[in-house]
């Protein structure tokens, strides 16, 4: 049990660190967003003899592209560990309580990407996940961070979804502009859904782990034959 209890640790050290690298190209994509704003809102340059985009606009479109590639490749790899991660609490919820787990572990992925599903399913995993961290005489599902935490999560998804098909659909200075926009603000809300993410993990880690570290009565035949 010890083992499988420190696993969990280095799962969430993990998760933390991906999400941190999340948050790091989030500001990136807000950085690179702002400043082609500001080549926008610039007085126009004459224009090349081909007829093309101005250098600085070449540029700045060249490295917020560049970049919203690299945060797309790292939001999928942020979603995945967060899937590892909330398996491994799985894991030691079943030892806990395992009556209240009320979806099936295939739910655990297609939570994260059926249609209808991933509006609620994930947020119902980690409500049964933190009610198993409470001592039986007083567990409840849900509590004010994760309510929070997942409104932030759906509110990004939502205008990071948006904000992505307003740029491709731009044919214009203004309507550019407009999309950037919005691009800054899916970014301030991935920017709040990660940090509150960070903060779900390493809180619902330490209280399941404690809360298995602090039962030993129900897990001690089990130690001793080797079953965890």
């Amino acid at each position: 049990m010890k083992s499988a209890v420190k696993a969990r640790g280095g799962s969430a050290l993990w998760t933390c660190g991906v999400l941190a690298a999340h948050v790091l190209l989030t500001l990136a994509t807000a950085l690179a967003a702002w400043h082609k704003h500001q080549v926008l809102l610039a007085p126009p340059l004459p224009p090349t003899p081909d007829g093309g985009e101005g250098l600085p606009l070449l540029i700045a479109n060249m490295w917020l592209g560049n970049i919203v590639g690299w945060w797309q490749a790292v939001t999928v790899a942020a979603v995945l560990v967060l899937m590892i991660w909330t398996a491994g609490m799985r894991d030691l919820a079943e030892r806990l309580w395992p009556e209240g787990q009320r979806r099936r572990r295939a739910w655990l992925f297609f939570g994260w990407i059926v249609p209808g599903a991933d509006l609620f399913v994930p947020k119902m995993i980690v409500n049964d996940l933190w009610a198993a961290s409470e001592p039986a005489e007083r567990r409840r599902r849900g509590h004010p961070l994760l309510t929070v935490w997942w409104l932030f999560v759906l509110a990004a998804g939502t205008a990071g979804d948006r904000a992505l098909t307003a740029m491709k659909k731009s044919d214009s200075s203004s309507q550019s502009g407009r999309a950037l926009e919005r691009v800054l603000l899916g970014d301030g809300l991935f920017l709040c859904a990660a940090l509150l993410s960070v903060c779900v993990v390493w809180q619902l880690s330490g209280r399941l782990r404690g809360a298995v570290w602090s039962a030993p009565a129900r897990f001690g035949s089990l130690v001793g034959t080797g079953a965890v």
